[in-house]
Formats: C-alpha cells, structure tokens, sequence
C-alpha cells in the first residue's frame, strides 16, 4: 500500500462520529491536495475491508456525492449521518462550519 493510501485510511478512521471531512480536505491533509478524486476510489475499494466510516465524507458543497438512486447509497450515508446527529438543510447540505471536522495540525 502506498503511503498517500495509508494516511487516508488513517485519517478517515479518526473521524468522530457526528462530524465530516470533504474529499478535498482529506486529500490535502494527506498530503495531495489535488488528489480529491483519489479518496473516492480509496472508499470505494478499501471501506469495507479496513471497516471505514465511508458516510462521514461529503464533498466540498456540503452535499452527498452518491446519487440516491445508485443501490441506495446516497439515502444510507444521509441516514447514517443523521443517526450521528449531523442535520441536513433543506437542500440536503450539511453546514461545514458546524460539523467539519479538522485533524490535529490541520488548517484549512
């Protein structure tokens, strides 16, 4: 496993419950701020094996990324994001100012 990949997984596992991180401020933290893209395939392919909180990263808008209507995904992360107490707008975004979560060191 690559570095990059290592740190990802690591820090998508000290998410605490009721907060999110973006693709982008994954990436960035890890140390490729342009590799957004990237963390997606890493939750796609290592989520279930390395037992990831997948749900707890929306992107940069606040929103879900996973269409509701593909295998349900995009209704599942809402609801397990609001089962941690993390509220929806109306328009199905999260407020990043009040549930983003910042890793220690991290400032962006």
């Amino acid at each position: 496993m690559i570095p990059f990949t290592e740190r990802v997984i690591r820090m998508i596992q000290q998410i605490p419950p009721g907060r999110v991180m973006t693709y982008g401020q994954v990436a960035a933290a890890a140390g490729n701020p342009r590799g957004a893209r990237q963390i997606s395939c890493i939750l796609h392919s290592m989520s279930a094996k390395h037992d990831l909180p997948w749900h707890r990263i929306i992107n940069a808008q606040g929103g879900i990324s996973t269409p509701t209507d593909r295998e349900d995904k995009g209704s599942l992360q809402q609801e397990l994001l609001e089962s941690e107490g993390v509220a929806f707008s109306s328009d199905g975004k999260v407020d990043l100012n009040k549930y983003r979560w910042f890793p220690e060191g991290e400032y962006i």
